[in-house]
């Protein structure tokens, strides 16, 4: 009896041990087949060529700013036709200012004419014949051969600007012969005098006399104008 039981306890004991070895190789094994994890020094991404770091970002920055160094300085930044003054235009001003004068029997030429339309009138045309600018002020003061009274102005018709002739220019003024038919005094005259005007309203003393053209008459109710700038403005009075 005792020796079958030393037996069972010996054959119990050594199952035991083959038992533990067993599970200690099968542990060791299943670490062996997972194996060791690279290594990511040896992983071609990180050692390929496009990884390489560039140069450094201030390099970068230096180099690109260079170019536009010399800007700064303010060399070669405008060509030097730039900075050259603008001559003047009041240089000018003094010789126009002192070619222009009022217009009068030294700087024009005065022409009286017959017209169709409309009846019973007359039109003056005056001529710049001078070598600057002339000022044609007011209206023309008119005188029917020795007729004292100055032959009524229209005041309507005075336009919005003094005319200003430059040389070989034209401006006119329209003459309403008479007024109403029948109701006035008709006189024949064959001589008019012209006055030109200053700048202040008053007339030169030295006029321009021309002749009327045949069988001319007027009564006290006619008018002159104002110069105008064209002839048809001028008989539209």
């Amino acid at each position: 009896m005792r020796t079958h039981r030393f037996r069972t306890t010996t054959l119990a004991a050594t199952a035991l041990v083959a038992a533990l070895s067993l599970t200690a190789c099968a542990g060791n094994e299943g670490t062996k087949s997972a194996g060791p994890a690279p290594a990511a020094a040896s992983t071609p991404a990180a050692t390929g060529t496009d990884a390489t770091p560039g140069p450094a970002a201030s390099e970068t920055a230096e180099s690109s700013a260079s170019p536009a160094a010399p800007a700064s300085s303010g060399e070669n930044t405008a060509p030097h036709s730039a900075t050259t003054k603008a001559p003047q235009a009041t240089k000018a001003t003094p010789a126009a200012s002192a070619a222009r004068t009022a217009c009068t029997t030294a700087n024009t030429r005065v022409t009286v004419t017959q017209v169709s339309r409309p009846i019973n009138h007359l039109l003056l045309t005056l001529k710049n014949t001078g070598s600057g600018l002339c000022d044609a002020y007011y209206a023309p003061h008119l005188g029917f051969d020795g007729a004292q009274s100055v032959f009524p102005i229209l005041e309507d018709s005075k336009p919005q600007a003094v005319v200003t002739l430059a040389p070989g220019e034209e401006t006119y003024a329209g003459i309403g012969l008479t007024g109403e038919p029948g109701r006035s005094k008709l006189y024949k005259s064959k001589n008019l005098r012209v006055f030109f005007a200053k700048r202040n309203g008053s007339t030169y003393d030295k006029p321009a006399t021309l002749k009327l053209p045949a069988e001319t008459y007027w009564d006290g109710n006619g008018f002159v104008t104002y110069w105008q700038s064209d002839r048809a403005t001028a008989l539209t009075f």
